[in-house]
């Protein structure tokens, strides 16, 4: 009776296998064991791309694609230096990173514009990420070698007034990462690309409410398009941090002393997301009697020795080109539209600033406990010295996961050359 019972087992057991052989369009024979990664977080190579470099834009929730124009708009949005009321400015901005386990690893970031005439702005930048020094030893009486990896980031861009109110500016930008270590591997060179961001920015004029004066905002950025790169010749092609932002916001500006500035901001990875994945196992009958028990010992490759691995259960393929990416990335989630939405990140901010003079902000950004679970708070101030703009800012984390700038004090400074010299209000 017991033996009846086990071959009766072994038979659903087996149809139902095969079944799902089937519904695959596998061989009969074959069978696909999904893995277990419903958390599907999008991962592309030079990620330091998408660190906030400057204090203002990470006091507003890392946002800058729509905020007012500033000297470091070429990060998020550089169509914005069409409207800047200053001639030319230079900013700097330096950002300490896992501050609460080393103390050389750092974000510094340079800007230069130069607004050429009423209709068009021209501007460069330079972003260096510094993974500080590190001293390789092969045992504990060896000194050492020390090594310093490194990523950085060249752009330049130009950005044209297409009407009074709305702008675009187009960016290129050398991308290089330094990370593999030349005195581990001889072989070892470091990764480059090139990039481009298309953007556009909508400012309209002051307009008169009952109790305030009023001014809209609008942006919006494709960052970081170009191809697929290695960061060294035996590895794999890895994806730019492509990504849609858009943004809106609005200018409560109650007397010409104070104003109010709300932004709000939504972003998008433009690169597929990972497919659910699979390891594909073969039935073998050894004798051809048609049946499948132990004792032919026909359970071959399983459970420890895939036929294959890596088939796709669920998704799209991802080693696609990067323009086929960006198209791919709308629809391409193995949990559909819901999963699309949670590829969206989005973030508020508020802005207060007294006599153009004194600043004082405060952001939040949120990102899906699926993909990456980014969650945090921002503070920050500014004060205006002449021609000298200061801006702080302050992290604290609101999600499980602890953000590597939690509890960090970023620092930046502008300084502006004929100022004045555009009227825009």
């Amino acid at each position: 009776m017991l033996q009846n019972f086990n071959m009766k087992k072994q038979i659903i057991t087996l149809i139902a296998l095969t079944t799902l052989g089937f519904a695959f369009g596998q061989n009969p024979n074959t069978v696909l064991i999904p893995k277990n990664n419903d958390s599907r977080v999008i991962t592309t190579g030079l990620p330091f791309m998408l660190i906030a470099p400057d204090a203002r834009s990470a006091s507003l929730g890392d946002m800058g694609v729509a905020t007012s124009v500033d000297g470091f708009s070429q990060q998020y949005n550089p169509a914005k230096y069409a409207f800047s009321e200053a001639k030319q400015g230079v900013s700097l901005s330096y950002t300490p990173y896992l501050t609460r386990l080393v103390n050389d690893i750092s974000l510094s970031y340079v800007t230069y514009f130069n607004r050429i005439n009423e209709y068009s702005a021209f501007s460069v930048g330079l972003k260096y990420f510094s993974l500080g020094e590190i001293v390789l030893t092969q045992d504990a009486n060896d000194p050492g070698v020390a090594v310093k990896p490194n990523e950085y980031a060249i752009d330049a861009a130009y950005s044209l007034r297409l009407s009074d109110q709305f702008a675009m500016a187009v960016a290129m930008r050398y991308m290089r990462s330094a990370l593999r270590i030349d005195t581990v591997d001889p072989n070892a060179s470091p990764g480059s690309t090139f990039g481009a961001d298309i953007t556009g920015y909508y400012q309209s004029e002051e307009e008169a409410y009952n109790d305030f004066n009023g001014r809209w905002r609008a942006g919006f950025a494709i960052q970081n398009l170009g191809p697929r790169f290695k960061y060294d010749d035996g590895g794999r092609e890895v994806f730019q941090p492509t990504n849609l932002r858009l943004g809106g916001g609005f200018d409560f500006i109650f007397d010409e002393y104070s104003k109010l500035a709300v932004s709000a901001e939504v972003t998008k990875y433009l690169v597929p997301t990972p497919p659910i994945l699979g390891d594909e196992y073969e039935f073998v009958d050894n004798n051809n009697n048609g049946q499948y028990d132990e004792e032919e010992d026909d359970l071959i490759g399983y459970p420890n020795n895939p036929v294959n691995r890596d088939i796709i259960v669920s998704g799209q393929d991802t080693d696609v080109s990067f323009l086929s990416g960006v198209f791919q990335s709308f629809g391409d989630a193995p949990g559909g539209f819901k999963e699309e939405l949670k590829e969206f990140t989005w973030a508020l901010g508020a802005e207060y600033t007294y006599q153009d003079n004194f600043a004082f902000r405060a952001g939040y950004f949120n990102e899906s406990d699926d993909k990456g679970a980014r969650k945090f708070f921002a503070l920050g101030a500014g004060f205006k010295y002449t021609t000298i703009n200061v801006d702080l800012s302050y992290l604290f984390s609101a999600s499980k996961i602890q953000s590597p700038l939690e509890n960090t004090l970023r620092f930046s400074l502008t300084f502006n050359f004929g100022d004045g010299e555009y009227t825009e209000y």
